[in-house]
């Protein structure tokens, strides 16, 4: 026997129950317990509304002149199919009830609209979201606030690009379609230390990998759109806030009317429980495609932070405890007719945008960058490996190839 065998035996049931007190729940219990229903039910039942009676008039205004995010006040701030989102959200975010929004994008740029105003400066992330570019170049800017890309990869040295009107941060680790990792500790240190606020887009990660609140970030977004939902069928958002920026935000959503349907909520909701395991086992799938890509000649580089010999590995292992699905790849340069016969001939692979649900996906990685210079010489493909058995997709990935060599 052991001493480490013998030490363990020798604790007794009640502290085992002592123990057991004291340790914080995991967070795929979280995820089961979190925002359950009412009155016994496993679910939370859909609630519509818009108004909200009361049987007295002192209640009515009662209930407007303390707090109209707190409970039952009108069906634009929410019911409790709503709430039970926001308390499941939360509990894995560690933080206040997280803000919905009708879509990943809408959570981005209001989350924006709430740290910057008119004469205001802004650093984002050469690699971001393309649809938050635009919405930075084009109505931030009529706006009045002018914004500034970096390179994903200048981690403290954002330091020289701040200036006194240097407002807020806005990152996204990986990098949207190149997948650059970010060192966000590093940058939240010195943005706080400049008093800017840290955004985060934390659609790929997912808190359940990557704790965005703890690693210094004040506005962690997803697009719940993606993994949350989990199934394709729901448009949602959210932006988990430390206590500081929450009041600003739930404020900012509201005065530009955003709201969320409690249908779906409640199928966010549905698609949380299975996060932990939908996201292993999309980890899993791909970054056992990824392995099989860096072995084809046809393939250049695969872009995964989990691959040991990515650029951005050692931040990935350093901060995230896991990967999801979605990685690119670039191929030796061959015609364009040849790359559409890559993607025409996959069968398991669709065509079509948006990614994080249980279906594999493929599609033409086009993108902006103005902070850098990387380039890339061959077509660049972005993949999302679904919940299929790997072997049947990579199965299909050797008859997009071979459709690829009739035309190269």
């Amino acid at each position: 026997m052991t001493r480490g065998t013998a030490k363990a035996r020798a604790v007794t049931k009640p502290a085992v129950k002592r123990i057991a007190r004291k340790r914080a729940p995991g967070k795929d219990t979280l995820l089961v317990h979190s925002g359950r229903g009412r009155g016994g039910l496993v679910n939370p039942p859909v609630e519509r509304a818009s108004t909200i009676l009361h049987p007295r008039l002192a209640e009515y205004e009662a209930s407007w002149s303390a707090d109209r995010f707190e409970g039952l006040t009108y069906g634009l701030h929410g019911t409790h199919t709503a709430f039970a989102l926001e308390e499941a959200l939360g509990a894995l975010e560690g933080c206040r009830r997280p803000i919905l929004l009708p879509s990943g994008l809408a959570a981005i740029t209001t989350a924006l609209l709430a740290c910057v105003k008119s004469g205001d400066h802004l650093l984002v992330a050469d690699s971001a979201y393309g649809p938050t570019r635009k919405f930075c170049d084009v109505h931030l800017k009529r706006f009045g606030v002018e914004t500034t890309y970096y390179d994903s990869l200048i981690g403290a040295g954002i330091q020289s690009l701040l200036r006194p009107n240097t407002r807020a941060v806005f990152c996204e680790a990986p990098g949207s379609l190149t997948f650059e990792m970010q060192d966000i500790p590093a940058i939240a240190s010195v943005a706080h230390a400049h008093g800017a606020a840290v955004l985060m887009d934390n659609t790929w990660a997912t808190p359940y990998f990557f704790d965005a609140l703890a690693h210094g970030v004040d506005l962690s977004i997803q697009a719940g759109t993606k993994y949350i939902s989990g199934h394709s069928d729901v448009l949602l958002g959210s932006i988990a806030t430390t206590e500081r920026w929450w009041r600003p935000v739930r404020d900012t959503v509201a005065d530009y009317g955003y709201s969320v349907s409690p249908d779906d909520c409640y199928l966010a909701l549905r698609g949380l429980r299975t996060l932990g395991v939908r996201l292993r086992a999309h980890q899993s799938g791909g970054i056992a495609v990824a392995e099989w890509l860096q072995g084809r000649p046809e393939v250049k580089r695969v872009l995964h932070p989990a691959l040991p010999d990515d650029p951005g590995h050692a931040l990935w292992t350093r901060d995230f405890t896991g990967a999801c699905g979605l990685f690119g790849m670039e191929l030796q340069p061959v015609p364009k007719a040849a790359a559409a016969a890559f993607v025409d001939g996959l069968r398991l692979f669709g065509i079509g945008a948006s990614w994080g649900g249980y279906e594999s996906l493929i599609v033409p990685a086009k993108f902006t960058r103005t902070a850098t210079s990387r380039r890339f010489a061959g077509p660049l493909l972005r993949l999302h490996v679904g919940l299929e058995d790997p072997a049947d997709l990579i199965a299909d990935l050797e008859r997009g190839f071979a459709a690829m060599a009739k035309r190269a």
